[in-house]
């Protein structure tokens, strides 16, 4: 166990120097990920040695997405391979874990397979929504140059389908609870902005 416990600390300490920058895909939200995926990977009886390098990478190729286009899920992957190849891991766990990396996409065409890419999938989705998701969203639109229209726009058109996309019973019941928040937010958003509701208000 303690050999473990080194293993996941050296792969923390390798994910945070390469994701150099914070913002709505930083370290935090590596971290609150892979704390989801350990609560609920635990009572869905996951392999946790394939499930936390997962959540732990997942993120870890998002600075090669910005900067040169590459899909960060597909890259992301390379780059645990890579990296579990190079510090002697089983080999037999590390394709399980580019698999869930590869899968764990909203927008990602391909579908979770095993428990451990579909804890993933849900880990990263309920991190989108409640009060850290709404903070997200709007870190989110002011690093591409947005406001307030771009914020709510994504609530409406992502953050509010995510509930009814969760694979696992425990990631619905956390759902269930996020989404309400998120809802009662939509809500008083609708009446700060006057009653006339936020996307009239601010076209």
């Amino acid at each position: 166990m303690q050999g473990m416990d080194d293993e996941i600390e050296q792969m923390r300490t390798y994910v945070e120097t390469a994701l150099e920058a914070s913002g709505s895909h930083g370290f935090d939200h590596i971290l609150r990920v892979t704390h989801l995926c350990e609560a609920i990977g635990r009572a869905e009886g996951a392999d946790m040695r394939v499930l936390i390098p997962a959540a732990l990478f997942h993120d870890v190729a998002r600075p090669m997405e910005e900067e040169r286009g590459l899909r960060h899920e597909e890259e992301g992957a390379r780059v645990a391979e890579a990296y579990l190849g190079a510090v002697h891991y089983d080999p037999v766990l590390i394709p399980a874990v580019a698999h869930a990396i590869r899968t764990h996409r909203y927008r990602s065409h391909a579908t979770p397979e095993t428990l451990e890419a579909k804890i993933l999938s849900d880990a990263d989705k309920l991190d989108a929504l409640g009060a850290v998701g709404v903070a997200r969203t709007f870190l989110r639109a002011g690093e591409h140059g947005g406001g307030i229209q771009d914020a709510m726009d994504h609530i409406e058109e992502k953050l509010l389908k995510l509930k009814g996309l969760m694979y696992t019973e425990g990631a619905r019941q956390i759902a269930e609870e996020r989404h309400a928040f998120l809802m009662r937010f939509v809500e008083n958003m609708e009446g700060e902005m006057g009653g006339v509701g936020w996307r009239r208000y601010l076209v």
